[in-house]
């Protein structure tokens, strides 16, 4: 159990990109800056400790000055795999997550995650735009490691269904929906640079 006033914080950039021809989309600039940096500069504010979950160039992670966490498996197992190592990192009661490629998402968004989650008492908070949820923007207790852990070891890693299977809340951003815009290829991050956003 952690302490109950602290927050940590893990950005997932682990994954394999495959959308992206495979490149470290964490390293990929977006208005000449790498993407990692948006959301390290959303995290600070908000989180006590932050760490980077990241399973390829980790020496180029280590350069913006946070802890570097790789899964505990080389298998690449998704998002879930990288909460729960950093679930086994965090020194807090609350972990808050968000993926590396969101560059809208800002310290006051993921604020209302950790308030949601907090006022509901809940196990976790996830992101909910209105129709859909986004499931790698979560605030959860630290203590449904053990849960994460059998979740992963039954052979299970889709993340919407671990959600079910917790007390789950979720934070409405119904009216700020785009906030939550992601880059999975090149085309999309070209086009959300000519929109200037």
């Amino acid at each position: 159990m952690g302490n109950p006033n602290r927050v940590s914080g893990v950005i997932l950039a682990g994954g394999l990109a495959r959308r992206m021809e495979h490149q470290d989309k964490g390293l990929i600039t977006y208005k000449d800056r790498p993407l990692v940096s948006y959301a390290i500069a959303a995290m600070l504010p908000v989180v006590d400790k932050l760490m980077i979950n990241a399973n390829r160039n980790l020496v180029a992670y280590q350069q913006f000055g946070l802890p570097v966490v790789a899964d505990q498996s080389g298998s690449f197992d998704g998002p879930l795999a990288g909460i729960l190592t950093a679930l086994a990192h965090a020194d807090a009661e609350v972990l808050l997550v968000m993926p590396c490629d969101c560059p809208l998402v800002t310290a006051g968004h993921l604020r209302v995650l950790l308030d949601v989650r907090k006022m509901e008492d809940a196990d976790i908070a996830v992101a909910f735009d209105g129709e859909r949820l986004h499931p790698v923007f979560l605030a959860i207790k630290t203590s449904v490691r053990r849960g994460l852990e059998d979740y992963l070891a039954s052979g299970w890693r889709k993340v919407e269904d671990w959600l079910l299977s917790c007390n789950t809340v979720k934070a409405d951003f119904s009216k700020q929906p785009d906030v939550f815009v992601n880059i999975n290829t090149m085309a999309e991050l070209i086009r959300l640079e000519e929109q200037g956003r």
